[in-house]
């Protein structure tokens, strides 16, 4: 399987996500630091050269935990992180849309990081339904963050299509992280148009959310059956099927477990078939 550019650094398509290293709900510490530090460490060993996180898991937990395990920094690991949300003291997730905050935690990631620059920074939106000019503006803390140095690429994040267009018309965009599943595949329009201009794509929630009480792509029947016949588990099929949707899909499976990890860092060796594939992607259809 084919490395993918991701900025100005080519990565493998199966990642890791920061995400679950914090305790519940990404919030607190973990349940177990040494497993956490355990897991980052394991991930670089296997292979893993880009880590997706963000200030706000925790907040600050994730960022530390990838400190104290893998610094100093393999020189080919991308890290990745998002602006555009916060937490308060009850764990609630709060949208942060003006450009001066923006700008203060691009810095507060490169500070508890530990680096000079990150490889890409996503811009989250919470509360926009289209470009307007706020979107803008941060656009422009953005740009001018990846001109001083401070980031190697810009990236968007739960965004629609309108949003990428926009953004592609003013700067180079070199990832994208919006939902995608095969559950859930209302991003169909904007995996499709960063296909076409080479843009890395990078799903959340390849399993389904993992907020749902019930879970519609690893409780699927299909899915189930697929693992069985396979040997493997539905994750896995789900993790794979995401994975051959199209060349410029990145996977970021998080985990706090170190055999869950290895789980999904196999699922770039699965090869689904075309028949088998087509069942799975028939399953929302």
């Amino acid at each position: 399987m084919q490395p993918f550019a991701l900025g100005r650094l080519s990565v493998n398509r199966v990642g890791f996500g920061a995400m679950q290293l914090p305790g519940p709900g990404v919030f607190g510490p973990p349940k177990d630091r040494d497993q956490a530090i355990a897991v980052l460490r394991r991930a670089v060993e296997l292979g893993v050269d880009h880590i997706d996180t963000a200030q706000y898991y925790g907040p600050i937990v994730a960022n530390e935990l990838i400190r104290e395990a893998l610094y100093p920094y393999p020189e080919n690991l991308a890290l990745v992180s998002k602006v555009g949300g916060r937490r308060d003291d009850t764990g609630a997730w709060l949208p942060v849309a003006d450009p001066a905050d923006l700008r203060k935690d691009i810095e507060a990631n490169l500070r508890t990081l530990g680096v000079e620059q990150l490889a890409a920074v996503n811009l989250r939106l919470m509360d926009s339904d289209e470009p307007d000019e706020l979107f803008d503006r941060q656009l422009d803390v953005m740009i001018r963050a990846r001109e001083e140095g401070l980031i190697g690429g810009i990236g968007l994040s739960s965004i629609d299509l309108t949003h990428l267009q926009h953004a592609m018309a003013r700067t180079e965009i070199v990832c994208v992280q919006n939902p995608y599943n095969l559950a859930d595949r209302a991003s169909q329009s904007v995996l499709d148009e960063c296909t076409e201009h080479e843009i890395a794509f990078v799903p959340f929630f390849p399993l389904g959310s993992a907020f749902a009480q019930d879970n519609p792509v690893l409780g699927n029947a299909i899915v189930r059956r697929v693992a069985a016949d396979l040997g493997r588990t539905p994750a896995q099929i789900a993790l794979a099927w995401t994975l051959s949707v199209a060349p410029n899909v990145l996977l970021i499976p998080g985990t706090s477990s170190v055999s869950h990890l290895q789980e999904n860092l196999a699922v770039a060796d699965i090869d689904l078939g075309k028949q088998t594939r087509s069942e799975l992607t028939a399953v929302c259809v």
